[in-house]
């Protein structure tokens, strides 16, 4: 109608907005969305499809060659020595559970043997000195836990030399005053759980028996009755029957 004023359309003959003179870009409908291809539709038009190039691939493009076994025998032993330290054998039980050949794994050892890498006498040293100051081991529980861990005997025997018997009972009557201040029951009930607790960690059965009489005599008139009683040697000669 003349004199009034048309209402501006929205499509494209919408009249430009006052802030630019580029016409504002139309809507796309429902139908016009799904005729686009998108990173996120598969050809088959799948919506949880996700645009991954490799994704279903399964060939191998050959980029990282395949290691060597000699390659996977070091990485395996390097693995097990930032743990902790490992023996000789240690390392070679663990190389035999993941397939290595006998050959290449005597290969890789000798060599790690030459430059220091492994090194079964400072291992034997330093595991007697940590495990009898920190669990108040002895000599026979040591011996025993370097067998299980492959420790040739002589180079054993060699470590254990460093533990002298004084240090090995220092650390006997220690342990038994530590366990005492917390022990309850019988003066009788007490020494078997004293002296079997030093058994368990390798004292021999006449240094267990006389550490524990000895703090049970200094403990209370009780105990120290009980302990005038005891007899070392006769109850370490039955101890060391049993043992056999």
């Amino acid at each position: 109608m003349a004199g009034r004023r048309a209402r501006s359309g929205r499509g494209w003959d919408a009249a430009p907005s006052r802030t630019g003179d580029t016409p504002s870009r139309p809507r796309r409908g429902r139908r016009d969305r799904a005729d686009q291809p998108g990173p996120a539709t598969s050809a088959g038009g799948d919506p949880n499809y996700r645009d991954n190039p490799d994704a279903g691939d399964d060939t191998d493009t050959g980029s990282t060659p395949p290691r060597s076994e000699a390659e996977l025998a070091r990485e395996i032993c390097l693995r097990q020595l930032a743990v902790r330290p490992r023996t000789r054998a240690e390392l070679a039980g663990a190389l035999a559970r993941r397939g290595v050949s006998p050959e290449v794994s005597a290969e890789v050892l000798d060599r790690y043997d030459e430059v220091g890498i492994i090194d079964d006498a400072a291992f034997a040293r330093a595991w007697v000195s940590s495990r009898h100051a920190g669990r108040g081991l002895a000599r026979r529980a040591l011996a025993n836990e370097l067998r299980q861990r492959g420790v040739d005997g002589e180079v054993a025997s060699a470590a254990l030399g460093e533990l002298d018997e004084d240090t090995e009972e220092e650390t006997a009557r220690a342990l038994v005053q530590r366990k005492l201040r917390s022990a309850r029951g019988e003066p009788d009930a007490v020494f078997r759980r004293m002296v079997g607790m030093l058994a368990r960690k390798g004292y021999p059965p006449g240094l267990a028996i006389r550490a524990v009489k000895d703090a049970l005599a200094a403990q209370s008139a009780e105990a120290a009755e009980f302990a005038d009683q005891v007899d070392v040697d006769a109850l370490a000669d039955a101890e060391g029957e049993f043992e056999r």
